[in-house]
């Protein structure tokens, strides 16, 4: 059996992410979920793409939306989303494209292919959390993107294990039904990018910079 491994919230930190999967290694048996947050922020949202589409060449790679992403993806339609995108930090992600059209003429198939979660036997990868008490297939996308506090401030009812990000902690967030990995990377200039590793029934962490 191979490793699953949860990545999330990189933000245009592509050195980040090529030393966390350098570290990784991935082989053929492997699965990454990447839990979205691409870009926004850090300089190289184009080159987090790029990096995250090619690791499908050495493993099996499960792509999620995030909430950026959702931004992006209704900016042209949506004030309130427009203002989201363009204020934290979409300035970035369109010089890194070279104009915010070009987003989706290089990347627009991958950014309208995005899933809202992975659910394995053990797992549930998801960018935010689920909204508690309502069953996973009627759950509001806008919550599985955006949700904070109210999903990670109380006990959920899924058999799975949530692992999720969007809301940053100085390490880890490790609790009897889930676990948060964004430890801030692209928000914050010295945190690193920190993945989640499920490998022969145990469970760890690597980072940007080291193993924790």
């Amino acid at each position: 059996m191979g490793r699953l491994i949860g990545i999330t919230d990189i933000h245009g930190e592509y050195e980040k992410l090529s030393s966390l999967l350098e570290d990784i290694t991935p082989t053929k048996e492997d699965t990454i979920v990447f839990m979205g947050d691409y870009i926004d922020r850090g300089e190289k949202s184009k080159e987090v793409v790029d990096k995250v589409i090619s690791m499908s060449d050495f493993c099996n790679c499960i792509y999620l939306i995030g909430s950026h992403e959702y931004a992006l993806l209704h900016a042209n339609s949506d004030e309130y989303y427009k203002y989201l995108f363009w204020n934290y930090g979409g300035d970035a992600t369109a010089k890194s494209y070279g104009s915010f059209e070009n987003i989706f003429k290089i990347h627009g198939d991958f950014f309208n292919s995005l899933k809202p979660y992975y659910l394995t036997e053990k797992y549930l990868f998801i960018h935010a959390g689920i909204r508690i008490g309502i069953p996973l297939e009627a759950q509001d996308l806008v919550d599985m993107v955006y949700i904070r506090s109210e999903f990670y401030n109380h006990k959920h009812n899924l058999p799975q294990k949530i692992i999720f990000g969007h809301t940053e902690f100085d390490k880890p967030l490790i609790m009897e039904d889930k676990i948060c990995i964004d430890t801030g990377c692209g928000k914050f200039k010295n945190h690193p990018l920190t993945a989640f590793i499920s490998e022969n029934e145990k469970e760890y962490f690597m980072q940007s910079s080291d193993i924790i």
